[in-house]
């Protein structure tokens, strides 16, 4: 074997040993620094100071009066159709109940929100025909979307109809109000 060939094969050898010694000196400590920090508790000497507890205090409280619960379900109903409740805050899901359609009942749902006190915007619209399916459920979320024109809040609060076109069947109301689902207060601010 050639000289130039040996000493290739050594210094490839030598990097090769270098590089694992040093990789396994350095996962050696990371384990360590992690080991040592799992598991640790504070010993009674460390007392928290009383401005954290104070911090953690105030935390507590925001839970606490954050806390959210969906009211109870009322099941308002007009025909063979139900929504599952009068008033929904903001982010809140609006459950649709269509049940024992007619054979020959065919149409849509329209939701309809507020545009000002005299008029309203078609939101959605969810079609229905009894002789493909006589019972399903739906539900949707009114969300504010640039494309639709819903640019902030303002435009989803407020009184919604929610309209049954090709029926005889009164309108049914709800109310969305401007408190927001904790937590989801970042997909209801402005987009225009």
């Amino acid at each position: 074997m050639k000289r130039g060939t040996k000493i290739g094969i050594f210094v490839g050898i030598t990097v090769v040993a270098v590089l694992g010694v040093v990789f396994g000196f350095n996962q050696e400590l990371d384990t360590i620094e992690i080991e040592t920090m799992q598991g640790r508790e504070l010993d009674s000497d460390e007392a928290i100071s009383p401005e954290i507890q104070a911090k953690l205090d105030e935390i507590e409280k925001i839970n606490i009066e954050k806390e959210y619960a969906p009211k109870e379900r009322e099941w308002i109903t007009s025909g063979p159709f139900q929504i599952d409740r009068s008033q929904y805050i903001v982010g809140e899901k609006i459950f649709l109940v269509i049940g024992d359609l007619k054979h020959d009942e065919k149409g849509q749902v329209a939701f309809l929100r507020p545009l000002n006190y005299t008029h309203n915007s078609v939101y959605l619209t969810v079609p229905f025909d009894g002789t493909k399916n006589n019972a399903f459920n739906y539900y949707l979320q009114p969300q504010i979307s640039k494309t639709k024109g819903i640019c902030e809040i303002d435009d989803i609060v407020g009184s919604w109809t929610v309209v049954f076109r090709g029926t005889d069947y009164a309108n049914l109301k709800f109310k969305i109000t401007d408190e927001i689902l904790p937590g989801d207060e970042d997909n209801y601010k402005s987009v225009c």
